[in-house]
């Protein structure tokens, strides 16, 4: 078979030169490549771009670029061929890049033809070219200050070119965005400024005195103009100037009432700027001339006090609150305004005649004048005679016996004895000069007389007379005298009797004691301050309150500590509320020298805060009923018998964290009244009146009139319960009387606090026909007191809660059937009572075992228990509220119930009456049986 020519000549021309190809030349690249990639994107800017060539071409595989390899793990970076003929390819990131972490990137990279065939054998590669790749930054990260807070301190009036410097950084990698270019204050309205660098100064000088401390707020911005994410805050503390002076106290203290002391200071110390002292003396000194009379004291009345203070009895009150029986001080002017403290002012026009009953009418060798005053220097230039207090005749002549007057600032009090005590040339008036008697500020004056010594006390300074003048007495006569307050009384020698001599200023509590002299102690005690300045946790000083402290020592160290102890204290219960004001002076001395150092004065306040103030009740039965013969007994019936005074406070959550609510207190009370209501009391068949013996152990006294009873002194509300359980009501002709009412008051500090007004009725029961067909079982008897036992109901609710219904019916049988026994027996004993009182005088008295009293039969609502004790227990109650009305030797029963010898004598004494009164109906409970 012959081959064509055509064939073999393809043969030779086509394929055999395919056979004998080889891969002769490898890809060429160039030396280095630069790159830039942005961070956070993929693609790689490189210059050259990144293109291989091969001599092969264009000889297929040997000619072509198949891939582009780089050498290095750690490079994130991959290249990929875009055109095998061309050669061309592309860098790019195959993770995030991120500049922060790695700013550059050095790695070798090399490409590789697709070899002598199909399969890539005999590939050849590339020289190595060094790529360095550059990360662009992006502005990611906001600026951070180093510090999260920047204090600073300067001294006031100077300039500052920089107080401080605050500096903040950036994340970001560049030079552009890493680098802060601005710093800027947030704050308005601040005297400071800050520069590029983070220095700040301030543009003005400060005062510490107007402003101790600066807040401000400071951003930051890097070059790219981000601002820091927070801003910080600067602290900038002013410091004063060097000046002597105390330092680290409060202008003003709150006081709680009731706490006790209280520590002014605790932080003070003086600054003396550290020059050598050799003395420093502090002064403190409490202003409270507003408050009462010069200072916080007790305001209870003046008899309350003299009670309270153990002074003698028997003290006259010659300015008393008006009242129906004190109405001679009605038409006074009086200063309501200061906490219930009585007060009265004179402008010059008012005076006051006090009752010829109620003077003193023989004063003795020894008598005591006691008064408040506040006085002012009188206006004139020749000032006349101020009167506070002046006996002199009522009619007829001018004689002046005894006065206490004002006269140019001095105080003369003048006493003129009668003829028949004496008949020489006698001390008559006595003079004192006195910065206190113009000085318009509360004083005690107490003028002791032991003639004819006279000694005067003035708030509790002992000062003698710098003159005595000598008079003849007073020759006797008939003609009466007028003791006048405020002013003098003229009733002879004019044509029209008239006061005299006006007194100008302000009196309270004018007293005047015949027979007897007040001790130092007493009149202290009248005059002592409640409030003051306390020191007394360091023991070298004394312990008593004062209105001022004196503080020295040649030691700074002690004077500091010294001061942090000065406190404040009000020993009142209820102190009056409001500021009192506190005045620091100081007085240093250096080496060699008087004085070197200027202290400012200090001025502070102490606010009392008011006190809780109490509720006083008083509560108990309003309705006593009983009959005629109870008030005919010798000591009649007990009104008060079951009262109850309680006083509570309202607490809010402001007082140790506790809850609001009421809470019951326990203090003193200075009066209770007993007033009756409608007509006053008839002396010749009833009187009101307490016994003296329950007011023994008691700071108490009584009085009493038509009007009632009073009871005062500053006592516990307990002693003042027993004391009103004791007054009794009698009246030993009740015939035309069917009820009387009262009304009982009780007060806490003259009348700043005062209970309700707890009003009682007092009904009497006379004698009744029988009446016909009386239902006694519809209507509870109104002498029945149902007396109800709360445990004993307690015990009847357990047994009930577990019966069956046959019980609920067994004690409705039993109720119904005690009911049904007891009313018999009251009926019964009606009857019996109201036939004994038939035969009887209206006059006589009645034995207390046969007497009827409303609380002997009860009305049980616990029939479960044994109704033999119930009604033995019923008859013990009976006999006890009996005895309680007999008097023994003075007292009551009930106040020998703790002899036996007693009782034994009282049963003796009833058996033999019982003997006595024949055809008598006695009635014995205790033989009754159930």
């Amino acid at each position: 078979m012959k081959v064509p020519v055509f064939a073999v000549m393809l043969i030779i021309y086509g394929i055999l030169p395919l056979l004998f190809t080889v891969n002769k030349h490898k890809p060429w690249i160039e030396a280095s490549y630069h790159g830039v990639i942005t961070e956070n994107m993929d693609t790689v800017l490189l210059d050259p771009p990144l293109v291989a060539l091969d001599k092969d071409a264009p000889v297929p595989y040997a000619g072509e670029i198949c891939a582009f390899k780089i050498n290095g793990d750690d490079a994130p970076f991959e290249a990929v061929v875009l055109n095998r003929t061309s050669g061309e390819g592309v860098l790019r990131a195959s993770s995030p890049v991120d500049c922060e972490n790695q700013k550059e990137y050095t790695f070798i990279i090399q490409a590789y033809d697709c070899g002598a065939d199909p399969s890539g054998a005999n590939w050849k590669k590339s020289h190595k070219a060094i790529v360095h790749i550059q990360v662009d930054d992006v502005n990611e990260f906001s600026p951070i200050f180093r510090e999260s807070l920047y204090k600073a301190s300067i001294t006031e009036g100077k300039i500052y070119d920089s107080i401080l410097q605050v500096e903040a950084w950036d994340q970001d990698c560049s030079p552009q965005y890493s680098q802060i270019c601005n710093y800027e204050i947030v704050t308005a309205g601040t005297p400071f400024a800050i520069d590029r660098n983070g220095n700040i100064r301030n543009t003005e000088r400060l005062s510490y005195d107007k402003q101790q401390s600066y807040k401000i707020m400071v951003t930051a911005f890097d070059c790219g103009q981000k601002r820091a994410k927070e801003d910080v805050v600067v602290h900038i503390e002013v410091k004063p100037v060097c000046k002597p002076g105390w330092q680290g106290w409060n202008k003003r203290v709150d006081y709680e009432p009731g706490t006790g002391s209280k520590q002014l200071f605790p932080k003070m110390h003086l600054e003396t700027c550290g020059g050598p002292l050799s003395g420093v003396k502090a002064m403190v000194e409490l202003q409270t001339n507003h408050i009462g009379k010069g200072c916080d004291r007790e305001t209870y009345s003046e008899k309350s006090l003299q009670k309270l203070c153990g002074a003698a009895s028997g003290s006259t009150d010659l300015l008393p609150a008006p009242s129906p029986s004190t109405n001679w001080t009605a038409a006074l002017l009086t200063d309501s305004g200061r906490d219930s403290d009585l007060i009265y002012r004179f402008d010059g026009r008012q005076a006051a005649n006090v009752p010829d009953h109620v003077v003193p009418q023989n004063l003795t060798d020894q008598f005591t004048i006691a008064t408040w005053m506040k006085h002012g220097p009188s206006p004139g230039l020749r000032a006349e005679k101020e009167t506070l207090l002046c006996s002199s005749d009522k009619t007829e002549m001018n004689r002046h016996h005894y006065s206490l007057y004002v006269h140019n600032c001095r105080l003369v009090f003048l006493l003129r004895r009668d003829f028949t005590q004496l008949d020489t040339f006698r001390p008559a008036e006595f003079h004192w000069k006195l910065e206190q008697i113009c000085d318009k500020e509360w004083h005690y004056y107490v003028i002791n007389v032991e003639f004819p010594a006279v000694t005067l006390f003035v708030d509790g300074v002992t000062y003698e007379p710098y003159l005595v003048t000598d008079d003849w007495p007073i020759h006797a006569s008939k003609i009466d005298t007028q003791l006048t307050v405020g002013a003098c009384w003229q009733g002879g020698e004019v044509a029209t009797p008239r006061f005299t001599q006006y007194f100008r200023g302000s009196l309270s509590g004018l007293t005047i004691r015949p027979g007897r002299i007040e001790t130092q102690k007493v009149i202290s005690c009248l005059q002592a301050c409640k409030e003051g300045l306390d020191i007394n946790s360091l023991e070298s000083l004394a312990k008593d309150i004062k209105s001022v402290l004196v503080v020295e020592g040649e030691d700074v160290d002690s004077i500091n500590m010294a001061m942090t102890k000065v406190s404040y204290i009000n020993s009142r219960q209820f102190p009056t509320p409001g500021l009192r004001r506190l005045h620091i002076t100081t007085t240093v001395q250096c080496f060699g020298e008087d004085t070197c150092l200027s202290i400012p004065d200090i001025k502070a306040v102490v606010m009392v805060l008011p006190p809780s103030e109490p509720r006083i009740t008083i509560a108990g039965s309003n309705r006593l009923v009983r009959p005629a013969s109870d008030l005919r007994g010798p000591l009649g019936v007990a009104p008060f018998k079951e009262l109850h005074i309680t006083s509570t406070v309202m607490k809010g959550d402001g007082f140790g964290g506790r809850e609001p609510g009421v809470m019951e207190v326990m203090h003193n009370l200075d009066y209770c009244d007993v007033l009756v209501i409608g007509e006053e009391l008839n002396p010749d068949r009833e009187s009101l009146e307490i016994h003296h013996s329950a007011l023994l152990g008691k700071h108490l006294d009584a009085t009493n009139s038509t009007s009632g009873i009073s009871i005062y002194g500053v006592d516990s509300m307990a002693h003042y319960e027993q004391a009103l359980r004791q007054v009794r009501y009698r009246n030993w002709r009740p015939a035309n009387l069917s009820e009387r009412r009262f009304r009982l008051t009780c007060s806490e500090l003259n009348g700043r606090y005062t209970s309700n007004e707890f009003n009682l009725e007092v009904s009497v029961l006379h004698h009744s026909a029988p009446v016909e067909h009386a239902n006694h079982m519809a209507v509870q008897s109104q002498y029945m007191r149902p007396i109800h036992h709360p445990l004993m109901m307690h015990s009847l609710n357990s047994h009930m809660s577990g019966s069956a219904p046959p019980a609920a019916t067994v004690v409705i049988v039993v109720c119904i059937a005690a009911l049904v026994v007891i009313v018999v027996i009251g009926v019964y004993r009606i009857h019996a009572t109201h036939q004994e009182g038939s035969r009887e005088d209206e006059d006589e008295v009645k034995d207390a075992e046969e007497e009827w009293d409303n609380s002997a039969l009860t009305i049980t609502v616990n029939p479960m228990e044994a109704l033999g004790d119930e009604v033995r227990q019923e008859e013990h109650e009976e006999e006890e509220e009996e005895e309680e009305e007999e008097l023994v030797g003075g007292v009551t029963s009930a106040e020998s119930e703790n002899s036996d010898e007693e009782e034994d004598d009282d049963e003796g004494r009833e058996a033999a009456k019982e003997r006595k009164q024949k055809g008598k109906l006695g009635w014995d409970s205790s033989s009754i049986t159930y």
